[in-house]
């Protein structure tokens, strides 16, 4: 019982978010429209902060171009874990240095760090499921809390075909459990799409891309995948049969 009351207070909240714009009213919104123009689109439609979160891979590259390139009031971040590859670090530095704009970096807390390592040692996550979540969580989503701290729009590059769990998500949600709006500009682009817009736009991208790495997290737990590889096998690749997902896209 009592769902009807909470039902309403999720309501108001997504409306707070955005005025009186229902979630079927954004994605009506942002329909037909090309995805620079729909991130635009959205963004307006927002008063308050809007955050996107960047990896600095290739459909991050795109979005964060879309954004600076267009001057738009969106809040780009990123999480640094402490474990990334020296070219993701040289991605950063040229992204930064082509747009001239900020990327604020999150760090996970040193505290929690040093309690991790020092109990269970710097590589602990190759031990067990549950050691590489904890990882994960302490070194990602805590520091995304974080980020994501009073914002009313997320902005992400996922992409449909990227996992089978992807594709069972929709361009525009709202996560109950953060209470905020996310959104996926690129969600029904193909990988061909992505590399022929940072080529045309001459966007700096991470050379690992051309090394076999598509997905591109953490250096120990990052690998090149053959030519029709599954798209996430590169990551995690010890383990079997568990979601292939650091949990800060898991739903709510």
């Amino acid at each position: 019982m009592g769902t009807n009351s909470q039902f309403q207070t999720e309501k108001m909240d997504r409306k707070d978010k955005a005025g009186s714009v229902e979630l079927n009213d954004l994605s009506e919104a942002v329909k037909g429209l090309h995805a620079s123009e729909a991130v635009a689109k959205i963004s307006g439609l927002f008063k308050g902060r809007r955050v996107f979160t960047t990896s600095l891979g290739l459909e991050d590259q795109v979005i964060t171009d879309m954004i600076f390139s267009q001057d738009l009031p969106v809040e780009v971040i990123t999480l640094d874990t402490g474990r990334l590859f020296p070219e993701t670090y040289t991605t950063l530095n040229e992204t930064i240095k082509k747009y001239g704009k900020t990327i604020k970096l999150f760090f996970p807390g040193y505290e929690d760090v040093e309690k991790m390592v020092s109990e269970k040692g710097p590589f602990s996550f190759y031990y067990s499921v549950e050691n590489r979540i904890e990882c994960c969580h302490i070194r990602k989503t805590i520091p995304l809390t974080r980020a994501l701290e009073g914002a009313d729009l997320w902005i992400a590059g996922i992409r449909a075909d990227q996992s089978p769990g992807r594709q069972t998500m929709q361009p525009l949600e709202y996560d109950t459990s953060r209470k905020i709006y996310k959104y996926y500009p690129l969600f029904h682009w193909t990988l061909e799409e992505v590399r022929n817009y940072i080529k045309d736009r001459h966007i700096p991208y991470n050379p690992l891309h051309d090394k076999g790495f598509i997905s591109i997290g953490c250096q120990p737990c990052t690998r090149a995948v053959a030519p029709g590889e599954d798209f996430r096998s590169g990551r995690w690749w010890w383990e079997e049969g568990s979601k292939k997902e650091c949990g800060i896209h898991l739903k709510g």
